[in-house]
């Protein structure tokens, strides 16, 4: 599978689960769920205390609605960006989530996760 060459469609149809469950495993304080996804490089920098320490100074992080909007995908060597504006239920405002997928062990794998 080669991600790059794929429509944007097509890797809306792998990004939107994954983006759904960081979502849910995020607004649960779900360290297991959080890191289902996660490329063993991303594994190695999200220890379970700094992300937990995230979740319990940061509200907007454990409020996080299921409604977003795609704005698309950028594309870059083995990876894809994908890039959503994402709400809370709680904290105002609109921010920029970004997911970046890419093949890891033949399955696609979150190498970054960031909102802003």
């Amino acid at each position: 599978m080669n991600l790059v060459n794929m429509t944007d469609d097509e890797i809306l149809k792998i990004a939107n689960p994954i983006w759904d469950g960081l979502i849910k495993s995020s607004n649960k304080k779900d360290y297991g769920g959080f890191t289902k996804h996660f490329s063993k490089e991303m594994l190695f920098g999200a220890n379970e205390v700094e992300i937990g320490k995230q979740w319990a100074s940061n509200k907007m992080l454990t409020s996080l609605s299921q409604e977003r909007e795609f704005f698309g995908c950028l594309r870059r060597n083995h990876h894809v960006t994908v890039l959503f504006k994402q709400t809370s239920t709680e904290v105002s405002g609109e921010y920029l989530g970004r997911l970046v997928l890419g093949i890891e062990d033949d399955l696609v794998k979150v190498f970054g996760a960031t909102i802003f």
